[in-house]
């Protein structure tokens, strides 16, 4: 399936309160806007995976879902949000456009079906411990359970024991299922259980990813974004700053442009 504009999906790791969440969203939509792409906010009412039960999760399902949809009708964009249980799939549905599958939930099955079942698009983030061909199967439990558009994100794979790399090669194998590609540039820069009782990383390396994916040809970028990443109280090393959000899809938004330009290869022996 090919897009016509690249898209971004973008916002906070977790719903914190509502202002904040607003402050990121209004701003999001503005220059995603500005530059052409097709826009998606994100944000968690609940991070279920967090490394300790001490960690921050977010709001919960009713009080985030609210949060959620007053956004969505303030400034008339689509929303997602993750969810975790299939009991939380059908309440999420009347609210979110497109429902998420948690990278580390990536193969439960309930989980799928109920998302998919909802009618809603549904984003599935592949698991670090998955290869880019074994998301096949997955897909094949959404489409069968109804889903009517999936959407798959990388987000690397685990390297060792606490930290990930992206091997752009995957592209190729994920291609092939027909689904819109985007990069998650934010977690792939993670390195899970970092700090003991948290994970760690460095957003520093956030925007070479985010261009190396854009030449690639992944289709859009998804990214965490706070307006004080070192006051967020979830992930606070690897969300993006809302200040330097510009720039960085500026960047991301050329080098699409550039990539799909170019003029394809001959087709090679294998």
């Amino acid at each position: 399936m090919s897009v016509d504009h690249p898209i971004l999906v973008a916002g906070p790791c977790a719903i914190e309160d509502y202002d904040t969440t607003a402050t990121c969203a209004e701003e999001l939509a503005r220059v995603a806007q500005l530059h052409g792409f097709d826009f998606v906010f994100k944000a968690s009412f609940d991070k279920a995976n967090r490394t300790s039960g001490r960690s921050f999760r977010g709001p919960g399902l009713d009080q985030g879902l609210d949060t959620l949809r007053r956004i969505r009708e303030a400034l008339g964009i689509r929303v997602l949000c993750d969810v975790h249980e299939s009991a939380q799939s059908t309440a999420a549905g009347e609210v979110a456009d497109i429902l998420q599958i948690p990278a580390f939930l990536c193969r439960q099955t309930d989980l799928l079906r109920s998302c998919a079942s909802t009618g809603r698009t549904v984003n599935l983030k592949k698991g670090p411990f998955l290869a880019p061909w074994q998301v096949e199967p997955a897909l094949e439990k959404l489409m069968d359970s109804g889903a009517k558009e999936v959407w798959v994100t990388e987000r690397g794979s685990s390297f060792g024991h606490g930290d990930l790399v992206v091997d752009f090669r995957g592209l190729n194998a994920m291609r092939a299922t027909g689904c819109p590609l985007l990069f998650d540039a934010s977690h792939a820069a993670q390195k899970p259980g970092a700090r003991g009782d948290r994970s760690g990383g460095d957003r520093r390396s956030t925007p070479v990813l985010a261009r190396a994916a854009a030449g690639a040809g992944f289709d859009g970028l998804y990214l965490e974004v706070h307006p004080r990443p070192e006051e967020a109280l979830s992930d606070p090393d690897t969300q993006w700053p809302l200040s330097a959000i510009e720039p960085l899809i500026l960047q991301f938004a050329r080098l699409w442009d550039c990539q799909r330009s170019l003029p394809p290869l001959p087709p090679l022996r294998s």
